[in-house]
Order: C-alpha cells, then sequence, then structure tokens
C-alpha cells in the first residue's frame, strides 16, 4: 500500500440551494466559489497547490497541508470567505448569488495516488450535510452568505482558546444525527453575535475552574477588508457608556 497516514485539517463547502438555476448560472457560481476559495486560502497564508482538492459537485472538499494550523480555517479563511461572498451577493443576479454551508474537522487520513481516505471524512461529510447548520442558514437574513459547523474536536482545539480572530461565544453547541453518525457540534453565523444558548452551552463544555475565572482586562480584535466589512473578537469586559465601572 502507497498511502501514507497524515493528520490534516479538512474543510467542505456545498452551495445552498445550486440546484435548477440553469448551466449558465452554475458554470459562473463555480468560477466565483474557486476563486473566492483560492483567495481566501491565499490570505491564509495557505497555497492552493499544497492542498488536496475534491469535487463534490454542489461543493469542494479540501485536505489542507499537515503543517497548516487549524485555526487559520476560522481566521481568516472563513471571515475572508464570508467578506468576498458577501461583496458578490451585492451586485449578483439572483440565480448567481451563493450562500454557502462549511463544515470543519481534522484528523488522521490516509493519502495516496488513489486520492484522501478514511473516517475523518466520513464525519466531514455528516457535518456539511448536518440539519442544524442547513436550516440556520435557511432561516438567516439573505445577508449572512455562509453558516460554519465545525465538530467537537475542531472547536476543542480551536474556537474554545479564543485565538485572534475568533470569538467561542458566537459560537452555539448543536446535536447532529446523521445517518449512523451522532455528536456534538458547533456552529457559527457570521453576523448573529448572540446565538441564544451559545454561552451556556459553551459553559457546559469548559471545567469548572475556567467558568469561576473573574474576567480580565477587555481585549478587542478587528479587522476591515476592502469591501467595507469589518469582523471583531471581543474578550473580558468592555465599559463604553463613559462612566467608571462600579
Amino acid at each position: 500500500m502507497d498511502a501514507v497516514l497524515e493528520y490534516r485539517p479538512l474543510m467542505a463547502v456545498d452551495i445552498e440551494r445550486s440546484g435548477g438555476r440553469g448551466d449558465v448560472a452554475l458554470l459562473r457560481i463555480r468560477e466565483v466559489l474557486l476563486n473566492t476559495l483560492q483567495e481566501a486560502l491565499k490570505e491564509s497564508g495557505i497555497d492552493w497547490q499544497d492542498c488536496r482538492i475534491n469535487d463534490l459537485g454542489d461543493g469542494l472538499r479540501i485536505v489542507a497541508p499537515a503543517w497548516a494550523p487549524k485555526s487559520r480555517l476560522i481566521h481568516p479563511l472563513f471571515h475572508e470567505l464570508v467578506v468576498r461572498l458577501h461583496a458578490h451577493n451585492r451586485t449578483a443576479a439572483g440565480p448567481t448569488r451563493i450562500r454557502l454551508r462549511v463544515a470543519l474537522h481534522a484528523g488522521d487520513v490516509w493519502l495516496g495516488r488513489a486520492g484522501v481516505a478514511g473516517g475523518p471524512l466520513e464525519v466531514l461529510a455528516r457535518l456539511l450535510d448536518a440539519r442544524p447548520a442547513r436550516e440556520a442558514l435557511a432561516g438567516a437574513p439573505l445577508t449572512v452568505p455562509a453558516s460554519l459547523l465545525v465538530s467537537q474536536h475542531f472547536y476543542d482545539e480551536t474556537v474554545r482558546h479564543g485565538y485572534p480572530g475568533i470569538d467561542p461565544e458566537s459560537f452555539r453547541r448543536v446535536d447532529v444525527t446523521e445517518k449512523e453518525y451522532s455528536a456534538n457540534a458547533w456552529l457559527h453565523l457570521p453576523g448573529a453575535a448572540a446565538l441564544t444558548g451559545g454561552a451556556a452551552a459553551r459553559d457546559q463544555a469548559v471545567e469548572p475552574h475556567r467558568r469561576d475565572r473573574p474576567a480580565g482586562l477587555s481585549k478587542m480584535i478587528n479587522k476591515a477588508s476592502g469591501h467595507g466589512v469589518v469582523y471583531a473578537t471581543q474578550n473580558g469586559n468592555q465599559n463604553i457608556s463613559g462612566r467608571p465601572p462600579e
């Protein structure tokens, strides 16, 4: 067997309601999606040529290089993806507007001449098709161009640490049951600052001594894109009233 086992960050995207748009619109959508992903990967310091790319018909699966930090798939990659899709949708005609479901996972996969295989890819596929992500994006305003669903494993190793550009408060825990797969996952909708149940679910998933820790100084991280969209991360306490805290 020529395949080698490597731990890899995994990403999959699926275009919402891509059917019935006609070939001309679908070709335009795929062109925009490819360009957008390539640009977002570049902004994240990941070369498209270093990834294993698989066409899923309505989307793509990306096996990132082993050296790529998993957190980069959320920030800046997912955030850059959102910014670019938002800019595209502002001027695109209805049939060529794009909304994506994005899923993230990581694990040991086999890489060889025949392609990539392994259990983590099955988990990624279940996350991509998960009902909570479908319903969240379908119910979100049309200005929200994407949803993000990450596995518990991915959340534990990236989101919960609050790395720059990643706000744990913007994720909420959901139950995913698809075919033989059943597990917790974490859902994020860009622009939804306070998702119901997000903080409570996160608190249940961390150690008690971390929950009891007093709040620290405020830290804010902002990034403004050339498309006029700003995303930010806020941790700690912030006084905005002009009066000193009591």
